[in-house]
């Protein structure tokens, strides 16, 4: 039979389960990469475990997010990590040494393998053909313990592309304009398979900008063949011993099929407040703009950095503009000092950042009130940037480095010819940034250090039959994990200290959520549609375990954060009539009864006792999942299973 690439990993990687459309399935883990944003309770989780080393191929701890250090947290938050990655052999990446995604790429990643990392955008490795998924800081404790990491069986959507881009047009075109046909919702339970003549004329780095952005479609994950370009990548990183060649079969079959002209694209921006809500720069018009910022996981490569020095060389950022530049990693700001793309961005009038996530999760460069900030960043939700009324659009390089001068939205191509931007055949290596495991013979005697802000996993209980609980906070639709538990400076340094962060659960969406949910001691919040897109991040299902929330009931759940309230011994409950939001109210008392006999399968019944009406959910789950509920969570579940 043939299979799609996609399937061929899953294929290759399945130790529970059949490659069955909508089935549950466990898979090895080659690879796992954490962040220090999700890091700190990853480890954590992990050392509850009881496990001494991990058993995958290759851990890596990466610290990017919180680099800024206005107080004690981070700094120890860092101090912990690394001597949980000396103890229990990972790889550490130290401050300052790049952005988890754009070095993991560099330096780690290996076609055909599995990666899970605890961070939404981690299938930015599927631009070098792995399977690359974003999951929650438990599910990465498990697979680095040795455990199956478990999804359900995808739909594979094939996207062909074909033609070339044009001059000015970038790869992160391509994917707005993937994201205005699909949606932010168009890829749950999918992963996205590109295919067709178009592939070959995308460089690895362009092709990592449209896997990474494939989280904002809810993708599973997004992947590409690895070929000829794959091999000039990996043999430019010294790295080609690991290449293999990998795509589809001639005549696989697809569940859907999406076909895009390359040479038809025009250069677009992701609008305010969805990655979604895509225009062309035409469509927009010369808007004036108050900042750029240039960098993330998205756009921080060599090659972008390239092209946005030559549109600054020997020009000035406008006086009205702020320009902010981070460099995806150290060898991408190296190589830019030697080649003298450094001297022209900071000649221009550009702020140059470290090489670390910075604005894109809100940690510096907030921009003015009202201000309209064009980022070539991947989420645009509202309040991220950390300014709440921040006019957030998402466009590419090229159109931000053009834009910066300018002043205003404008289209690069009006900056004439482009010359040919040639990826080098040898990037400078040097990786006196990553520290080395201590040998598994030494491991005992290395100390876990451990500061003053660093907690405790949230204590879960096993399931009960009955919940009766008011319902503490009724949202809307596309509530994003930004909205749940948000980023940006002053909380970041919080994400180790549940009972800390939790003080700001839902702030985005009602300020009085925390200390009402703790008053009521138990609760219920109720949603619409895709609740929970967004960030991997656990603590948006921690927080709410730790104010007492019981159940979530929605329209429908984004994959991650549904998996994550599972994970924390939430359940996840989903309207069989999405009529049915309208009929409730937030403080309205509800009842659930029933619960251990029906969840997994069948109808639930909820009773809604201030309106003297009922309602039916459903909690479909496999037999693990509801495994993993009876017993209050992941982690209980796996402290009775793993060994």
């Amino acid at each position: 039979m043939a299979l799609t690439l996609a399937e061929k990993i899953l294929k290759n990687h399945i130790v529970d389960g059949e490659l069955v459309k909508g089935t549950e399935i466990g898979l090895k883990i080659d690879q796992t990469l954490t962040q220090d944003a999700t890091g700190t309770m990853a480890y954590i989780e992990f050392e509850a475990m009881g496990i001494d080393q991990v058993r995958t191929e290759r851990s890596v701890a990466y610290i990017d997010h919180n680099t800024l250090q206005s107080g004690f947290e981070n700094a120890d938050d860092h101090r912990f990590i690394a001597s949980c990655a000396k103890k229990h052999g990972i790889y550490y990446s130290r401050p300052g040494n790049g952005i988890c995604h754009q070095v993991h790429l560099e330096r780690f990643g290996v076609p055909g393998k599995t990666l899970i990392g605890s961070d939404s955008h981690t299938p930015t490795g599927g631009g070098i053909g792995m399977l690359a998924i974003g999951a929650g800081g438990l599910d990465v404790a498990v697979a680095m313990g040795g455990g199956a990491y478990y999804i359900t069986c995808p739909k594979i959507v094939n996207v062909e592309l074909t033609g070339k881009l044009q001059p000015w047009v970038a790869a992160k075109d391509m994917i707005l304009t993937l994201l205005k046909i699909m949606s932010v919702k168009g890829g749950v339970g999918k992963i996205i398979e590109y295919t067709g003549e178009g592939v070959k004329t995308l460089s690895v780095p362009e092709r990592a900008t449209i896997t990474n952005m494939g989280a904002e479609l809810g993708a599973t994950t997004s992947i590409f063949p690895s070929d000829e370009n794959t091999l000039a990548f990996l043999k430019a990183q010294g790295r080609e011993e690991v290449y293999t060649p990998l795509a589809a079969d001639e005549g696989a079959v697809y569940d859907e099929y999406i076909r895009i002209n390359l040479s038809e694209l025009e250069p677009m921006a992701a609008c305010p407040h969805s990655p979604d809500n895509v225009k062309s720069i035409k469509e927009i018009g010369q808007m004036k703009i108050d900042q750029v910022c240039i960098g993330s996981c998205t756009n921080s490569s060599l090659m972008d950095m390239l092209k946005v020095a030559y549109i600054l060389d020997g020009k000035t950022v406008h006086p009205d503009v702020s320009l902010a530049v981070s460099p995806g990693s150290k060898q991408v700001l190296g190589m830019m000092a030697e080649n003298g793309a450094l001297s022209k961005i900071i000649a221009a009038g550009a702020r140059v950042l470290e090489s670390a996530c910075g604005p894109c999760i809100g940690m510096g460069q907030s921009p003015n009130s009202k201000g309209i900030s064009l980022r070539t960043f991947n989420r645009n939700f509202e309040g991220r940037s950390g300014t709440k009324d921040g006019q957030i659009y998402l466009v590419s390089p090229e159109v931000a480095a053009a834009s910066a001068v300018a002043g205003y939205l404008c289209d690069p191509r009006e900056l004439g010819n482009m010359p040919e931007f040639v990826m080098p055949e040898t990037f400078t290596v040097n990786d006196n940034m990553i520290t080395l495991p201590a040998p598994a013979d030494c491991a005992k005697d290395v100390e876990i250090l451990r500061g003053p802000n660093i907690g405790e996993y949230p204590r879960t209980e096993p399931l009960t039959d009955t919940i009766a609980a008011d319902c503490s906070l009724k949202v809307g639709d596309n509530i994003t994990t930004d909205h749940i538990m948000p980023a940006g400076a002053k909380i970041l340094p919080l994400r180790s200290n549940i009972p800390a962060i939790s003080k700001h659960c839902f702030a985005v969406c009602d300020e009085k959520f925390p200390e009402r949910a703790l008053s009521l001691g138990r609760s219920i919040i109720v949603g619409g549609t895709n609740y929970g897109q967004g960030s991997s991040r656990e603590h948006a299902a921690l927080a709410p375990l730790y104010l007492g929330v019981k159940a979530v009931i929605v329209k429908s759940f984004a994959r991650i954060h549904r998996q994550n309230l599972i994970n924390a011994g939430i359940l996840p409950l989903e309207f069989v009539n999405e009529a049915d939001y309208e009929t409730i109210e937030q403080g309205d008392s509800l009842v659930i009864e029933g619960l251990l006999e029906n969840i997994g399968d069948g109808e639930i019944t909820v009773k809604n006792t201030t309106r003297g009406t009922s309602f039916a959910v459903k909690c479909e789950l496999s037999a693990r999942m509801k495994d993993i509920i009876l017993c209050g969570g992941l982690l209980e579940y796996t402290r009775n299973n793993l060994k």
